[in-house]
């Protein structure tokens, strides 16, 4: 039995390398640094996007987030470091 109702599909797990990316995509447990989340994140945040280690800590913290959330986090970083 899995709790399903019958005939009910599987939601398929997103694609980090070719599903679109918005605002309002979910940062799921099958998150991934992709060159898609990349291009997301450029096109958010600029051309001086980069991967750190702390952010991608963040990134996958378990805590419910949003890309868009995410973006304003990364934004948040680099303006408190200038």
């Amino acid at each position: 039995m899995t709790g399903r109702a019958p005939g009910a599909r599987r939601r398929r797990a997103f694609d980090w390398h070719g599903d679109p990316i918005t605002h309002a995509t979910p940062v799921t447990a099958t998150y991934r640094n992709t060159q898609n989340v990349r291009r997301f994140f450029k096109r958010e945040c600029g051309d001086g996007f980069r991967f750190d280690r702390d952010f991608m800590a963040w990134m996958k913290n378990g805590k419910r987030k949003t890309m868009g959330d995410a973006a304003k986090e990364w934004l948040r970083r680099a303006a408190s470091e200038r």
